[in-house]
């Protein structure tokens, strides 16, 4: 037997928070979401990807500027051993969204997509990679 085909989609809360663009304030309110996507099969990924939404009130308005998502890789003992940083998009978008290439990890351990707004972390959301 061979290891199982698996999918996970997981999203956390990113929480509300201010931030200055080019002198003017910024807010993002509560509602909005990291969602990180992985499919694969033991330590193959075929498919990853992660995104921010948001819903509700929030999602008429609520658009991120100065973002990037990185994907980061850690072992069992939880030590990173690899980061695919994302591109910085000076654009404001209301739903950003980043692909990683498919790969095959060295070991089992975890995932992690790190959206990042005008140079601060603001939601991680991570899947486990187990045999």
């Amino acid at each position: 037997m061979g290891p199982a085909h698996a999918a996970a989609t997981g999203s956390t809360a990113i929480g509300s928070f201010d931030y200055d663009l080019r002198g003017a304030m910024v807010r993002v309110p509560t509602g909005c979401f990291l969602t990180h996507t992985i499919k694969g099969s033991g330590k193959r990924i075929t498919s990853q990807f992660a995104g921010a939404d948001c819903a509700g009130l929030a999602a008429t308005f609520t658009k991120f500027c100065n973002w990037r998502i990185d994907f980061s890789y850690a072992d069992t003992d939880n030590r990173t051993y690899r980061t695919s940083r994302g591109t910085t998009h000076t654009t404001c978008e209301g739903a950003p969204l980043r692909h990683a290439a498919p790969q095959t990890l060295p070991t089992y351990g975890k995932a992690c997509a790190k959206f990042h707004v005008n140079g601060k972390l603001r939601a991680v959301q991570c899947h486990y990679i187990t045999r």
